[in-house]
Protein backbone atom coordinates (compact mmCIF):
# COMPACT_ATOMS: atom_id res chain seq x y z
CA UNK A 1 0.00 0.00 0.00
CA UNK A 2 3.02 2.03 0.64
CA UNK A 3 4.17 1.63 -2.98
CA UNK A 4 0.63 2.60 -4.27
CA UNK A 5 0.19 5.56 -2.38
CA UNK A 6 3.63 6.96 -3.92
CA UNK A 7 2.78 6.04 -7.24
CA UNK A 8 -0.73 7.72 -7.02
CA UNK A 9 1.49 10.97 -5.36
CA UNK A 10 3.44 10.78 -8.29
CA UNK A 11 0.30 10.44 -10.89
CA UNK A 12 -1.14 13.29 -9.39
CA UNK A 13 2.11 15.29 -9.14
CA UNK A 14 2.72 15.13 -13.12
CA UNK A 15 -1.13 15.49 -13.86
CA UNK A 16 -0.66 19.06 -12.15
CA UNK A 17 2.71 19.90 -14.12
CA UNK A 18 0.95 18.76 -17.53
CA UNK A 19 -2.22 20.91 -16.49
CA UNK A 20 -0.21 24.57 -15.55
CA UNK A 21 1.76 23.66 -18.82
CA UNK A 22 4.89 23.22 -16.75
CA UNK A 23 7.61 20.35 -16.82
CA UNK A 24 10.22 19.07 -14.79
CA UNK A 25 13.29 20.78 -15.27
CA UNK A 26 15.39 19.25 -18.42
CA UNK A 27 11.69 18.77 -20.02
CA UNK A 28 10.09 20.28 -22.66
CA UNK A 29 6.27 21.14 -22.85
CA UNK A 30 4.33 19.88 -25.25
CA UNK A 31 2.07 22.29 -27.93
CA UNK A 32 2.39 25.10 -29.13
CA UNK A 33 0.52 27.21 -26.31
CA UNK A 34 4.32 29.19 -25.72
CA UNK A 35 4.64 30.72 -28.74
CA UNK A 36 1.47 32.96 -28.44
CA UNK A 37 2.69 34.80 -25.22
CA UNK A 38 6.03 35.01 -27.12
CA UNK A 39 4.83 36.88 -29.64
CA UNK A 40 2.84 39.42 -27.52
CA UNK A 41 5.88 39.77 -25.88
CA UNK A 42 7.71 40.62 -28.49
CA UNK A 43 5.46 43.50 -29.40
CA UNK A 44 5.13 44.96 -26.03
CA UNK A 45 8.60 44.68 -25.31
CA UNK A 46 10.44 48.17 -24.87
CA UNK A 47 14.15 49.59 -23.37
CA UNK A 48 15.00 52.43 -22.51
CA UNK A 49 15.85 54.28 -25.99
CA UNK A 50 11.90 53.40 -27.29
CA UNK A 51 11.39 55.99 -23.73
CA UNK A 52 13.81 58.72 -24.32
CA UNK A 53 12.49 58.54 -28.31
CA UNK A 54 8.71 59.11 -26.86
CA UNK A 55 9.09 61.53 -24.07
CA UNK A 56 11.62 63.65 -26.24
CA UNK A 57 10.12 63.23 -29.59
CA UNK A 58 6.32 64.95 -28.03
CA UNK A 59 7.86 68.44 -27.02
CA UNK A 60 9.90 68.46 -30.73
CA UNK A 61 6.61 67.72 -32.58
CA UNK A 62 4.52 70.25 -29.97
CA UNK A 63 7.36 72.80 -31.09
CA UNK A 64 6.81 72.11 -34.70
CA UNK A 65 2.85 72.36 -34.40
CA UNK A 66 3.72 76.05 -32.56
CA UNK A 67 6.05 77.01 -35.59
CA UNK A 68 3.18 76.26 -38.05
CA UNK A 69 0.66 77.52 -35.81
CA UNK A 70 2.40 80.71 -36.32
CA UNK A 71 2.61 80.39 -40.02
CA UNK A 72 -1.11 80.10 -40.22
CA UNK A 73 -2.00 83.12 -38.59
CA UNK A 74 -0.67 85.67 -40.58
CA UNK A 75 -2.52 86.48 -43.45
CA UNK A 76 0.20 87.65 -46.16
CA UNK A 77 1.25 83.87 -46.65
CA UNK A 78 1.50 82.16 -49.73
CA UNK A 79 -0.75 78.71 -50.48
CA UNK A 80 2.51 76.46 -50.94
CA UNK A 81 3.54 77.07 -47.19
CA UNK A 82 0.42 77.32 -45.23
CA UNK A 83 -0.61 74.04 -47.03
CA UNK A 84 2.64 72.60 -45.68
CA UNK A 85 2.22 73.63 -42.69
CA UNK A 86 -1.22 72.45 -42.00
CA UNK A 87 0.57 69.33 -43.19
CA UNK A 88 2.97 69.26 -41.22
CA UNK A 89 0.72 70.10 -37.75
CA UNK A 90 -2.14 67.72 -39.29
CA UNK A 91 0.58 64.84 -39.30
CA UNK A 92 2.41 65.56 -35.72
CA UNK A 93 -0.67 65.94 -33.38
CA UNK A 94 -1.92 62.06 -34.01
CA UNK A 95 2.05 61.12 -33.54
CA UNK A 96 2.01 63.08 -30.14
CA UNK A 97 -1.31 61.40 -29.25
CA UNK A 98 0.56 57.76 -29.87
CA UNK A 99 3.91 58.67 -28.19
CA UNK A 100 1.55 59.83 -25.13
CA UNK A 101 -0.40 56.40 -24.91
CA UNK A 102 3.19 54.41 -25.14
CA UNK A 103 4.69 56.46 -22.24
CA UNK A 104 1.13 55.28 -20.53
CA UNK A 105 1.31 51.99 -21.55
CA UNK A 106 5.05 51.59 -20.31
CA UNK A 107 4.62 53.68 -16.81
CA UNK A 108 6.74 56.19 -18.11
CA UNK A 109 6.50 60.19 -17.06
CA UNK A 110 6.19 62.70 -19.89
CA UNK A 111 9.05 65.06 -19.70
CA UNK A 112 7.84 68.55 -17.67
CA UNK A 113 8.85 71.18 -19.67
CA UNK A 114 13.11 71.52 -21.15
CA UNK A 115 14.28 71.41 -17.20
CA UNK A 116 13.19 67.64 -17.33
CA UNK A 117 15.67 66.95 -20.51
CA UNK A 118 18.88 64.99 -19.98
CA UNK A 119 19.67 64.69 -24.00
CA UNK A 120 19.41 67.69 -25.52
CA UNK A 121 16.86 67.75 -28.47
CA UNK A 122 18.46 68.57 -31.91
CA UNK A 123 16.59 70.92 -34.09
CA UNK A 124 14.53 72.98 -31.39
CA UNK A 125 14.64 76.26 -32.13
CA UNK A 126 15.32 78.94 -29.50
CA UNK A 127 12.82 81.34 -27.48
CA UNK A 128 14.15 84.03 -29.11
CA UNK A 129 14.21 82.25 -32.92
CA UNK A 130 10.40 81.85 -32.26
CA UNK A 131 9.77 84.88 -31.10
CA UNK A 132 11.43 86.21 -34.81
CA UNK A 133 9.05 83.95 -36.38
CA UNK A 134 6.19 85.11 -34.40
CA UNK A 135 6.99 89.28 -35.03
CA UNK A 136 7.60 88.19 -39.23
CA UNK A 137 5.39 88.72 -41.60
CA UNK A 138 5.08 88.19 -45.49
CA UNK A 139 8.50 86.74 -47.54
CA UNK A 140 10.58 86.86 -44.32
CA UNK A 141 7.95 85.26 -42.64
CA UNK A 142 8.18 82.35 -44.74
CA UNK A 143 11.94 82.40 -45.46
CA UNK A 144 12.25 82.20 -41.53
CA UNK A 145 9.44 79.34 -40.89
CA UNK A 146 11.47 77.26 -43.58
CA UNK A 147 14.60 77.57 -42.98
CA UNK A 148 13.92 76.73 -39.19
CA UNK A 149 11.68 73.69 -40.18
CA UNK A 150 14.50 72.59 -42.18
CA UNK A 151 16.48 72.46 -39.08
CA UNK A 152 13.47 71.14 -36.80
CA UNK A 153 12.57 68.02 -39.31
CA UNK A 154 16.68 67.37 -39.76
CA UNK A 155 17.13 66.97 -35.40
CA UNK A 156 13.90 65.03 -35.77
CA UNK A 157 15.31 62.53 -38.43
CA UNK A 158 18.32 62.11 -36.12
CA UNK A 159 16.39 61.32 -32.96
CA UNK A 160 14.14 58.74 -35.31
CA UNK A 161 17.03 56.93 -36.36
CA UNK A 162 18.24 56.64 -32.93
CA UNK A 163 15.00 55.08 -32.28
CA UNK A 164 15.36 53.01 -35.75
CA UNK A 165 19.03 51.68 -34.46
CA UNK A 166 19.09 51.39 -30.50
CA UNK A 167 14.85 51.01 -29.80
CA UNK A 168 13.39 47.42 -28.59
CA UNK A 169 9.04 48.35 -29.75
CA UNK A 170 8.34 47.32 -32.88
CA UNK A 171 5.69 50.07 -33.14
CA UNK A 172 8.00 52.79 -31.98
CA UNK A 173 10.61 51.71 -34.30
CA UNK A 174 8.10 51.57 -37.59
CA UNK A 175 6.95 55.15 -36.50
CA UNK A 176 10.81 56.43 -36.69
CA UNK A 177 10.96 54.81 -39.79
CA UNK A 178 7.87 56.77 -40.63
CA UNK A 179 8.74 59.82 -39.53
CA UNK A 180 12.33 59.55 -41.13
CA UNK A 181 10.53 59.25 -44.53
CA UNK A 182 8.15 61.55 -44.40
CA UNK A 183 10.25 64.63 -42.72
CA UNK A 184 12.90 64.18 -45.03
CA UNK A 185 9.88 64.43 -48.00
CA UNK A 186 9.17 67.73 -46.45
CA UNK A 187 12.70 69.16 -46.21
CA UNK A 188 12.72 68.44 -49.74
CA UNK A 189 9.89 69.88 -50.40
CA UNK A 190 10.70 73.17 -48.30
CA UNK A 191 14.47 73.37 -49.71
CA UNK A 192 12.49 74.04 -53.04
CA UNK A 193 10.66 76.79 -51.81
CA UNK A 194 13.35 78.48 -50.43
CA UNK A 195 14.67 78.56 -53.49
CA UNK A 196 11.95 80.89 -54.43
CA UNK A 197 12.11 83.19 -51.46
Amino acid sequence: MKNSSVTLGGLALAAALALSGCAPAGEPTSGGSDSAPAAEDVATSFNDTDVMFAQMMIPHHSQAIEMSDMILAKDDISTDVTDLATQIADAQGPEIDQLTAWLDEWEAEPLDGMGDMHHPMEGMMSNNQMARLDAATGAEAERLFLENMIIHHEGAIDMAETEVDGGENADAIALANEMITSQQAEIDTMQELLTTR
